[in-house]
């Protein structure tokens, strides 16, 4: 158990998960829960995706390297990066993979159809920026583009290298993302480990512009964003439940939850950080993760970690 949602004096609902601490080196330091079950990355895996396709020569700009890396909410500002992106490798939303879709984050989607955009678009879709970042790559390499996301692609084949490289495999065998690009299989242990390795050389770039672009590979009050914006880290969300934050010099923390809710996250990552020393209750901003439970629109309750890391 990571964590607990209390309403009117009542625990109403209860998040199981796993959270794994590493540090520089990416050695366990503290754990909760089951640190080697098995699990899809989903879009934690874009900074090491970012990286791929900056080495096979996507010239990216820290802003466009941070949209490679996003997860975003489909902002106006995010989108009119993604269609730089796309401009400068002669491409456009057309040859984008990823499924048609509305704004992730609802601010946005609101502000769109205000301003009259009601249909679904590929480049609306949170991971419009790897997939314009996976397409600059292709055709700095002279690779098709129509076929960039099946498996044997050479583009998804170096994907899949590096995360062997970074230790991230947890088995070969890969499934589809919501996205509809290659998903690789990891253990919070090892995406863990992982994540305390961007602060080498091989992902600088990448760090720097998660890291100086918060909101871009996110979006404003979003966990993983106000993380990155608090302290000297980075952070990045994934669907179904999971959150990796590397702080710089410290080392990293992965919280994976087994139900797939994301309502634990900031919290269980909160408290880890304390227990860590990473943080303490005068680490201005991240109070504000700590996010009531309500109910006729005021405080009654409260989302709190009921777990404590153990010692490997």
């Amino acid at each position: 158990m990571i964590a607990v949602v209390t309403r009117s004096g009542l625990d109403e609902a209860f998040h199981d998960g796993c959270v794994v601490a590493v540090g520089p080196d990416g050695g366990v330091i503290g754990h909760h829960g089951d640190a080697d079950r098995v699990f899809f990355v989903r879009s934690s895996a874009k900074p090491f995706q970012a990286a791929t396709a900056l080495e096979l020569g996507a010239e990216l700009p820290p802003e466009h390297l941070a949209l490679a890396c996003a997860s975003h909410d489909g902002s106006p500002t995010h989108i009119a990066i993604v269609q730089a992106m796309l401009e400068a490798g002669g491409l456009g939303e057309s040859d984008l993979g990823c499924p048609p879709s509305r704004p992730l984050g609802e601010s946005a989607d609101r502000e769109w159809a205000r301003a009259g955009s009601i249909e679904r678009r590929r480049i609306f879709h949170n991971c419009s920026g790897k997939h314009a970042a996976m397409l600059r790559a292709c055709v700095a390499q002279g690779w098709p583009t129509a076929t960039y996301l099946q498996p044997e692609h050479p583009l998804q084949q170096a994907m899949l290298r590096t995360m062997d490289e970074v230790g991230m495999l947890a088995g070969t065998e890969v499934g589809v993302d919501g996205c509809g690009a290659p998903v690789f299989r990891v253990s919070a242990r090892r995406l863990a480990a992982a994540f305390a390795g961007l602060e080498s050389d091989r992902f600088r770039q990448v760090w720097t512009a998660m890291h100086r672009f918060p909101v871009l590979v996110s979006g404003p009050g979003n966990a993983d964003a106000e993380i990155a914006v608090a302290l000297d880290a980075v952070a990045k969300r994934g669907a179904e439940g999971l959150l990796a934050i590397a702080v710089r010099g410290r080392g990293a923390l992965v919280i994976r939850c087994w139900d797939g809710s994301d309502r634990p996250l900031a919290v269980a990552a909160l408290a880890a950080m304390e227990q860590l020393g990473w943080i303490n209750e005068k680490t201005p901003f991240l109070d504000r993760l700590r996010r009531p439970v309500r109910g006729g629109g005021t405080p009654v309750g409260s989302v709190r970690a009921v777990f404590e890391l153990e010692s490997e």
